[in-house]
């Protein structure tokens, strides 16, 4: 049993203090977990926490997926298996930079859909999850002989809203699914933060990185006679495209982790070991202008994103240790690098010449979202066709929201760029979401490509459809539409023999590997786009903003005989990547 008892963390009745690390589960490989949890556990932590992603466990309404990277059970079981405890952080939102805050894009075909507040559509939806998800963590709660120490009710509330019977709701819905352990909320230090997100009779835990001498102080007058437990401790931070590589030098680190042990605090370290966004899973956040995430999560951690130890964590390690008075013993194996070298990307295909194979096509009098068509992830392609010489027009976009190519018989013409630091009327000004137009043809055919970059995972533009609503030559409304939805998670259906005319342009290539050592791949001479190896999606690339330099392969996913496919958005100066063993985020 695991309680709160006369101010302070019991366990099994006798003093227990929280030394935890995160690691999310759906961010490494399930190759990975036990490694990383003994690394966890090397460092003098004793408990682990997750997040719990539920756009990937329920890609579409009523189908659930817990297998391989999303066995969230082996991941708890693991960590049981190594003497951790477990705390989990059920969302239904949980930010931590993932598409969406975490939230699946199903939701968001709802055109009256309201997110995180006392609306039944949606709390239904949370409810049918939280049934499936509870179904499977309940027998592992440390209740009933499990490990799980105890579950956050939503997540940092108090940054988002107030709708105090929203959070009851969501409270109710975990109780009536059978938890039992210790509930809480996280929020950060400020009153509003605090007022908005916590619940009456909930304990309540703070998120920040700094001031850890003075941060609990917030809670004087809400919470008085409980322990101190900081839930998020910000050790680094995630970076965005476009942005510098964020560092923590480890001795403030060691400073706050002082400040914790003096006080008598627990602390949850976010993140001990960040991973890698795979795939299309990164979120974007919104301040001021969009900004999408890359797809490293290195985060600066102890652990690298590759599960490699850095100097803070043997600082901290160190620190940990003689606090709790235990002997440093030895450590698990740092992994293994390897350098393949440069591997010639041989065959090519067009992104337009694959269509019929790789896409599903809809027709639509006027354009929808992404989501509207049941997409989740990818490339959306809308095409339409002005009949008659129009002559000098403007065309225009309505709502998009990241970056999209536009197209006038088959020539890209211009691309919108909406993750860049400028206002909407500075853009307006310099003519940035328009472009004009001299349509002499009795026929011409218009076609937008939109990029989806990641859906913001924070604050107030949470509501972040992918697409566009509409396309205007003037004020007229274009209509009449045929949309391609591009998943991308089909790449085996492409067909070299038919070529490229034409960017976007599908690459190929093979390689062999000697060992399932970690290495990484590097694109110089390409631009923007997605590398696939045997099928597995390791991420976006973007090497002119930068500053992200190499893409995460790990060595799990390697054979002796290896495919790798390069999705160039825009331009390659030439076919060739770099397989190395240097990890380079800028």
């Amino acid at each position: 049993m695991f309680e709160i008892k006369d101010g302070a963390f019991m366990l099994n009745d006798k003093p227990f203090q929280i030394y935890s690390g995160a690691i999310h589960y759906f961010r490494v490989l399930p190759e990975y977990w036990r490694d990383r949890l003994e690394k966890l556990k090397a460092a003098g932590f004793n408990t682990v926490e997750t997040y719990v992603c539920w756009n990937l466990h329920e890609p579409r309404k009523g189908t659930f997926d817990f297998s391989g990277r999303l066995d969230i059970e082996r991941f708890i079981r693991t960590a049981q298996e190594l003497g951790l405890y477990v705390i989990i952080r059920p969302g239904p939102y949980i930010c931590a930079e993932w598409d969406f805050g975490g939230l699946p894009a199903w939701l968001l075909k709802d055109k009256n859909m309201r997110l995180r507040c006392n609306d039944p559509i949606y709390l239904q939806h949370v409810s049918d999850f939280y049934a499936e998800l509870f179904r499977r963590l309940a027998p592992l709660q440390i209740t009933r002989g499990g490990n799980i120490i105890a579950m956050q009710v939503e997540n940092e509330y108090g940054s988002y809203g107030n709708d105090k019977q929203y959070l009851d709701k969501v409270h109710e819905i975990i109780l009536k699914n059978g938890v039992e352990v210790l509930l809480f909320t996280a929020d950060g230090t400020s009153p509003s933060m605090l007022a908005g997100g916590g619940i009456d009779g909930v304990y309540k835990t703070l998120n920040f990185g700094s001031r850890a001498a003075s941060a609990f102080k917030s809670l004087r007058g809400i919470q008085d006679n409980a322990p101190k437990m900081c839930m998020e401790f910000w050790c680094g931070w995630f970076d965005h495209w476009g942005e510098k590589h964020h560092t923590r030098g480890y001795q403030s680190i060691l400073h706050e982790l002082e400040s914790f042990f003096d006080q008598g605090a627990g602390f949850n370290f976010y993140m001990f070991h960040g991973g890698t966004n795979f795939g299309f899973t990164a979120g974007a956040n919104h301040g001021g202008y969009y900004q999408p995430t890359t797809t490293s999560y290195d985060y600066c951690a102890p652990l690298n994103e590759y599960g490699g130890y850095t100097p803070q964590y043997h600082a901290i390690r160190k620190l940990m240790h003689e606090k709790q008075g235990l002997p440093l013993g030895e450590l698990p194996p740092e992994p293994k690098l390897q350098s393949i070298g440069k591997v010639h990307l041989t065959e090519q295909t067009g992104l337009f010449e694959n269509m019929d194979r790789i896409g599903e096509k809809h027709y639509s009098p006027m354009p929808e979202s992404m989501e509207y068509y049941g997409q989740n992830f990818g490339l959306i392609y809308y095409k339409t066709t002005v009949h008659g010489a129009y002559g000098m027009s403007t065309l225009s976009l309505r709502e998009l929201h990241d970056r999209a190519y536009v197209y006038v018989d088959g020539k890209l013409k211009k691309t919108y760029d909406i993750a860049q630091k400028e206002g909407f009327f500075k853009r307006l000004r310099k003519k940035k979401d328009s472009l004009v137009l001299n349509l002499k043809n009795p026929e011409t055919e218009l076609g937008v490509l939109v990029d989806a970059m990641g859906r913001v995972n924070y604050g107030e533009y949470l509501m972040d459809r992918k697409g566009i609503s509409a396309a205007y030559l003037g004020i007229q409304t274009l209509m009449d539409y045929e949309v391609t939805t591009l998943p991308l998670d089909n790449i085996e259906k492409l067909d070299f023999t038919r070529g490229a005319e034409k960017y976007p342009i599908f690459f190929r290539g093979t390689f062999k590997a000697d060992s399932q050592a970690e290495c990484f791949v590097r694109l110089d001479g390409f631009t923007k786009g997605v590398v696939y190896v045997n099928g597995f999606n390791l991420g976006r690339y973007w090497n002119t903003r930068g500053p992200q330099k190499t893409l995460y392969l790990p060595g799990a996913l390697l054979k002796e005989e290896n495919e790798i496919v390069v999705l160039e958005l825009e331009h390659c100066d030439k076919p060739v990547v770099e397989i190395t063993d240097k990890h380079d985020l800028g």
